[in-house]
């Protein structure tokens, strides 16, 4: 299996990542509350808010942010969000799929499509970019709550397709329909998940020069800052 590249996943430089932190609560934030709007509000019976919950632990949001914004569910806002896809070509001809959470589908896709041309890409229609990928489930793990000989172990008897590991952290990849499968049988001898989603995974790799990278990281930044964007994938490993 090649590797991929979740843009949430990758380091920034300090600058990068402190303009993006106040971005990445917000979007935290919203996939919460339409979380705990569309279903359950406890995360022990609705797992796309447990995720979204270990998602925001994760990046460190405060309870108190957390709890506003499953509060935030129980209010008529008449919003309406929906989830929205969206695929293209970025800088040197790199594959990125974009999701988005918005109330606005026109606005969204305006602002995209302005993204992508002003950055020397395309936005494309639906499949022009998302067969360079694999969708699979994708289970994140901090290293300190377990070894690698034992999470490799676990992961194999969970049925599990692949195991990685990260500079700071397992990734076990499963097929999609079977990843709450699995991470039962994690949860066996695991309590604290970074994160568990649904995510897409390159199937070759693009590699580009470290001029190009950064041509590609300043326009992923841009996407990102975007805040109906809630996650991006490139086909280049960064």
């Amino acid at each position: 299996m090649a590797g991929h590249s979740h843009w949430a996943g990758i380091k920034h430089k300090k600058g990068r990542a402190d303009k993006l932190r106040s971005s990445l609560f917000s979007k935290l934030s919203r996939e919460i509350t339409v979380a705990a709007k569309l279903g359950d509000k406890d995360p022990g019976m609705n797992s796309r808010l447990r995720s979204a919950i270990q998602s925001a632990k994760s990046a460190n949001m405060p309870k108190d942010n957390i709890q506003r914004a499953i509060d935030k569910s129980e209010l008529n806002s008449g919003s309406d969000y929906e989830n929205i896809r969206y695929e293209g070509f970025g800088p040197h001809n790199t594959a990125v799929i974009v999701e988005t959470l918005t109330d606005n589908k026109n606005r969204t896709a305006s602002n995209l499509r302005a993204i992508f041309q002003k950055n020397g890409g395309n936005l494309g229609t639906s499949g022009s970019a998302s067969y360079n990928f694999d969708q699979l489930g994708v289970i994140k793990i901090a290293k300190s709550e377990i070894s690698d000989e034992k999470i490799f172990e676990i992961a194999a008897e969970s049925g599990a397709k692949e195991y990685i590991s990260r500079e700071n952290f397992h990734e076990i990849q499963c097929e999609k329909n079977s990843i709450y499968t699995v991470k039962k049988t994690l949860e066996k001898n695991i309590s604290n998940f970074i994160s568990t989603d649904i995510e897409w995974i390159s199937i070759n790799n693009l590699k580009l020069s470290s001029i190009f990278k950064e041509d590609l990281i300043n326009f992923l930044d841009i996407l990102n800052e975007d805040d109906d964007v809630q996650n991006v994938y490139t086909n280049v490993i960064l």
